[in-house]
């Protein structure tokens, strides 16, 4: 959400930051609804001060027994008590069309986005890792991930398209992976482990930005609660409507969760193996901070990840997304891309954005700053990682020629030290 005051001082800078997210400019209409609230506000004002003024001009004609006066008094008096209901509704309805207007626009982008339309203007920052040399041809992981466990078929005739049973040796790698990942991110990075509601109300997916925009792509159940797509949405709501003491940040969550998305907007993308499903696990960190520690917070959440993919051994780049690429409430965001042998390329397994105040003041959440003020904190998010995406990547990067898989070392402890996973006969 932006602040109507920052838009109504800055215009053209507002605007030049929509261009860049190749939004139409829309300050001229916002303050324009703006002037037309605060009008409204004026007159209620000048409503309530006359009709307090009268009302006390009443009492001192009934005092002094001026009965004709009082009357007239008094009539004037119900004549701006039913203009002050008017205005009390009407101020309700611009003050809404308001909030309806700034709901449904982007963050502006941090001055260091690069510019651009989609991913295909996206920044490398660094590459890290070797690629793995095979004496063979690898595969992708869905041609050789079935004989490990992961049963496209049956998930498919379970819950149909883009469901998937993951079983036998999948399953155990998929729990090795995010047992991993949270007692990383827990014991070396000092995140808060959290076990949050998988359903949540309009107010929550409101807060972080999903709704109203965004709600065909989410899962909504028949008593008006909304599956998480992201336990960011969990995550970053436990501040709503609080106002922190300023010794309390930065505050750090992270949690493994289903994840439940539509996917309305990638019809045709990814149809075939784990790579874009409806209902998957990911390992999402959260961070509320201090205005000016957000810089340094997305630095340092970025590398949370980048070091888990490390211990991994997966080879990954850095991408700083372009300002056209980013999503909705994001003012700047870093994607790591892990390489994927099977497919001789570099795909998305986590995001880390700054959001700056934006999704704070969608949910009035503040802290009192050096002053003593409440003022909004910056909220930040990145996955930490992707469940099954980097499953796909322990796989395909792992495999073997006889179909089985190495195991990386450090996940070897969560399997009971075990070190091959064998394909099936």
């Amino acid at each position: 959400m932006h602040d109507i005051r920052l838009i109504r001082e800055n215009p053209e800078a507002f605007d030049a930051g929509l261009a860049r997210r190749g939004a139409e400019p829309l300050a001229a209409s916002l303050t324009s609804l703006d002037e037309a609230r605060r009008a409204l506000t004026t007159r209620q004002q000048e409503v309530q001060a006359r009709r307090n003024d009268l009302s006390k001009q009443v009492g001192q004609a009934k005092a002094a027994k001026d009965e004709a006066r009082a009357q007239a008094l008094m009539a004037e008096v119900g004549t701006l008590k039913d203009e002050l209901e008017t205005l009390t509704a009407d101020q309700a309805e611009a003050d809404e069309a308001l909030r309806t207007a700034l709901a449904a626009i982007p963050n502006l982008p941090a001055a260091d986005v690069p510019e651009g339309k989609d991913e295909d203007d996206n920044q490398l920052v660094h590459t890290r890792g070797t690629q793995p040399a095979f004496a063979f041809e690898p595969k992708e992981h869905d041609t050789f991930g079935p004989a490990l466990g992961l049963d496209f078929e049956t998930g498919a005739a379970l819950a149909g398209a883009r469901f998937t049973l993951v079983r036998g040796h999948a399953a155990k790698l998929a729990r090795a992976l995010g047992q991993f990942m949270l007692d990383t991110l827990t014991a070396d990075h000092g995140y808060e482990e959290v076990n949050p509601p998988l359903l949540v109300r309009d107010e929550a997916v409101y807060g972080t930005g999903q709704l109203p925009k965004f709600a065909e792509d989410l899962f909504r159940t028949t008593d008006g609660r909304w599956l998480i797509p992201t336990a960011e949405v969990s995550l970053t709501n436990i501040v709503r409507e609080q106002i922190l003491p300023a010794e309390a940040l930065p505050l750090r969550f992270t949690a493994l969760t289903p994840c439940f998305r539509s996917e309305a907007g990638a019809a045709g993308r990814d149809t075939r193996g784990y790579i874009r499903q409806h209902q998957f696990d990911k390992v999402e960190m959260v961070s509320i901070t201090a205005p000016e520690a957000s810089e340094a917070e997305h630095e340092r959440m970025t590398a949370c990840a980048e070091g888990i993919l490390d211990k991994l051994g997966l080879p990954f780049r850095r991408m700083k997304l372009c300002a056209g690429d980013m999503g909705f409430s994001a003012a700047r965001t870093y994607d790591l891309e892990v390489w994927l042998p099977g497919q001789a390329r570099y795909r998305e397994i986590s995001s880390c954005s700054t959001c700056t105040d934006f999704q704070a003041r969608r949910m009035n959440a503040r802290y009192r700053n050096a002053d003593g003020k409440p003022a909004f904190v910056h909220t930040l998010n990145g996955s930490g990682l992707a469940v099954g995406r980097t499953l796909v990547a322990v796989l395909e990067n792992y495999q073997q020629e006889d179909g089985a898989v190495a195991v990386p070392e450090v996940l070897q402890p969560y399997l009971r030290g075990l070190n091959r996973l064998e394909p099936a006969k």
